[in-house]
């Protein structure tokens, strides 16, 4: 039999080896890594590049834990506006990424916060010219923030469109229908633009709803009738007391409005469909006409038939009228 004798020294030497090996190719890979490049005056190594990351992945990850954590504490505080609960925690989650990427920019390239106030300096001004309307937007979604004339929650109507306020982002702001239809607007149009805020400083609105009768109507019966249509509806309030104003002579028509008052404002299209119904159904039992425009042709002297192409023609005179 052949024996091999295995000594410690033959197993440690080729340990030694590979180890030392290692060493040097993780040695070298580091280097390589941490081996600053420079673009200008700058330095940019991947080691710096990842921890800038890393820096920049931990501040969006404070911004929402921390922005979740304030509403839940301030939401426990009944006395306190939901919207400004919205309103605190965007700001802390706008803060901490702000200074999140500060940090991470120092990390990354070794900025001095003298050249990043530069690089903003610089930005904002190509932003002003470049993308003037995006800058606008996020200039008017501070000011939502800061000013509140909207606020989350809030019944708003811009245009022909009306909604509930979801969310009031950086740019845009949502805002869901009764059709439950996301509808998102620049933050620009509702700074700049006209809106209606049902939800905006007193609780009570004034709902105005608009009625003509036929002229030769009685004027204090349709005045009766138009209130007790404002009689038992859900939502409307009886001080103040609903009231009918006689606004003019129309052309074809007496016209109305029926003036109500509710602390429901967001209702105020079923409020105003109540009232219809009942308006339609009184005007009916009471014999009110609702009259439709009309166009009425006066003669004076001849008569008119139709010829075979369907036109008017004077008995007694050579001249045609075409009805359309």
């Amino acid at each position: 039999m052949l024996w091999l004798s295995i000594t410690p020294r033959s197993v440690i030497a080729p340990a030694a080896i590979l180890l030392e090996s290692w060493r040097d190719l993780l040695g070298r890979v580091w280097h390589y890594l941490n081996d600053p490049h420079y673009i200008g005056n700058i330095p940019i190594s991947v080691i710096a590049i990842l921890e800038g990351a890393l820096i920049f992945v931990l501040a969006l990850l404070a911004s929402r834990t921390l922005s979740a954590l304030l509403q839940r504490r301030i939401a426990k505080r009944a006395y306190l506006d939901p919207g400004l609960r919205y309103t605190m925690g965007r700001l802390t989650q706008y803060l901490i990424i702000a200074v999140g990427m500060l940090l991470s920019l120092k990390a990354a390239f070794s900025l001095d916060l003298t050249s990043i106030a530069v690089l903003f300096t610089a930005l904002s001004v190509g932003i002003g010219f470049g993308l003037q309307y995006l800058a606008a937007d996020i200039a008017s979604g501070f000011i939502l923030l800061f000013e509140r004339p909207v606020r989350v929650g809030d019944r708003i109507t811009i245009g022909e469109d009306e909604g509930d306020v979801q969310s009031i982002n950086l740019r845009t702001t949502v805002v869901a229908t009764n059709d439950r239809i996301s509808i998102i607007v620049p933050n620009s149009k509702l700074v700049s633009q006209r809106l209606i805020n049902w939800s905006y400083g007193d609780p009570r609105a004034r709902i105005s709803i608009p009625v003509s009768v036929a002229y030769g109507s009685d004027i204090e019966l349709v005045t009766n009738t138009l209130l007790k249509a404002a009689e038992d509806v859900d939502n409307l309030l009886r001080d103040p007391a609903p009231k009918v104003q006689f606004l003019k002579f129309g052309d074809w028509s007496l016209d109305f409005r029926l003036l109500v008052w509710t602390n429901r404002p967001r209702l105020h299209t079923q409020i105003r469909s109540d009232i219809n119904y009942r308006i339609e159904k009184l005007f009916r039992h009471a014999n009110i006409e609702i009259p439709f425009p009309q166009t009425e042709l006066r003669l004076r002297g001849g008569s008119l038939h139709l010829d075979s192409g369907d036109r008017l023609v004077l008995d007694d005179k050579s001249d045609e009228l075409d009805p359309h």
